[in-house]
C-alpha cells in the first residue's frame, strides 16, 4: 500500500474534522452549558431567598393578626368617659368589702395617649394589711385596665409623742396614684 499525497490529504482532513467540531461545536457548548448551570444556580439561590422572605411573610401576617386581635382585647377592656365613675364606685365598694377606709379621692387632669386617655386618681386608703392586700389583687381582676404608680405605704402610729403605739400593728395607711385608663372621645381624637 502506498502513502501518498492524496492519502495524507484524506488522513488530515479525518483528523481536522473532530478537532474542528471540538473547538467550534462542543467548546463553546461546554461553556454555555457551564454559564446556564452557573445560572441555575444564581436563580436557585434567589429562589430559595425568596422562600424564606415568603414564610416570613406568612409569619409576619400572622404576628400582624394576632397583634390586632391582642389590641381589640385592650380595647374591649377601655370604658368610654362615663363609664369611668362605675369603675370608681367599684373600686370604691372593693375598698368597703375589705374593710378599707378611703380617706380622700382627688382627681387630677386627664392625661391624653394615643387612642386612649389616663385618669389619675390620688387616693388615701387607711386600714388592715390583709385587707389591703386583697384589695390589691381585686382591683387587678377587674374586668378594666388600671394601674397603681407613686404608692407610699406606712404603718400607722400614734403621733402624740408619747412612745406607745395605740393603734394595732397591722393598721396601715397607703397614698397611691390609681390609673383609670379609657377611650378617648372622637372629639379629641380627631382634633389630634
Amino acid at each position: 500500500m502506498r502513502f501518498g499525497l492524496r492519502e495524507l490529504i484524506f488522513m488530515i482532513v479525518l483528523l481536522a474534522v473532530p478537532v474542528a467540531s471540538w473547538w467550534y461545536v462542543f467548546q463553546p457548548r461546554n461553556t454555555e452549558i457551564a454559564l446556564a448551570k452557573i445560572e441555575v444556580i444564581t436563580k436557585q439561590n434567589k429562589l430559595d431567598k425568596l422562600e424564606e422572605v415568603a414564610k416570613r411573610i406568612d409569619d409576619i401576617g400572622l404576628a400582624i393578626v394576632q397583634g390586632q386581635i391582642a389590641v381589640e382585647l385592650i380595647e374591649a377592656k377601655l370604658p368610654n368617659k362615663q363609664e369611668v365613675d362605675v369603675i370608681l364606685q367599684d373600686v370604691w365598694q372593693l375598698a368597703d368589702q375589705n374593710r378599707l377606709s378611703v380617706k380622700s379621692i382627688k382627681s387630677e387632669k386627664p392625661v391624653a395617649a394615643a387612642t386612649y386617655m389616663e385618669q389619675p386618681l390620688k387616693m388615701k386608703i387607711e386600714g388592715r394589711f390583709n385587707g389591703f392586700y386583697q384589695f390589691l389583687l381585686e382591683l387587678e381582676n377587674l374586668p378594666r385596665i388600671t394601674r397603681i404608680h407613686q404608692m407610699k405605704m406606712e404603718r400607722m402610729t400614734n403621733d402624740n409623742g408619747s412612745g406607745s403605739d395605740s393603734y394595732d400593728p397591722g393598721l396601715m395607711k397607703a397614698e397611691f396614684t390609681l390609673s383609670i385608663y379609657f377611650e378617648q372621645p372622637p372629639s379629641i381624637a380627631s382634633a389630634e
